[in-house]
C-alpha cells in the first residue's frame, strides 16, 4: 500500500492533471473534509486538487474552502441527490463568504 502524499506526488510527476482525492474515512459521514489533509495535497503539488469525501451541509463546503485556500473544487453527491442542500442555495452561501462560485 502506497502512503497518499507520496502517491499523489509521483501521479504528478508523471503527468496527472489533476488530483482527486475521497477521504475514505469521511466520505459519507457528512462531518465535514479532512481540511488538514487537503490543505497539505494541495502545498505540495502544482497541479488542482478535488476534495471528496465528509460533506454534509454547506457550512462544510465553506470550511473546506476558507480553510483550504489552495484546493480547487469541492465534491459531494448524497447532500445533493436527496436535498439536503441546494446547489442554488450553497452557491449563495459560498458567495456571501466571499468564496467565488461559477454562476
Amino acid at each position: 500500500q502506497r502512503e497518499l502524499f507520496a502517491w499523489t506526488a509521483e501521479a504528478a510527476d508523471r503527468g496527472a492533471g489533476e488530483i482527486l482525492f475521497t477521504s475514505m474515512d469521511h466520505d459519507g459521514t457528512k462531518n465535514g473534509y479532512p481540511c488538514d489533509t487537503y490543505a497539505q495535497l494541495s502545498e505540495m503539488l502544482s497541479i488542482p486538487v478535488i476534495a471528496s469525501g465528509g460533506a454534509g451541509c454547506a457550512q462544510h463546503f465553506v470550511e473546506l474552502f476558507q480553510a483550504v485556500p489552495g484546493v480547487d473544487a469541492g465534491l459531494a453527491a448524497s447532500v445533493f441527490h436527496f436535498g439536503e442542500v441546494r446547489l442554488k442555495d450553497l452557491k449563495k452561501e459560498l458567495a456571501q463568504n466571499g468564496i467565488h462560485v461559477r454562476i
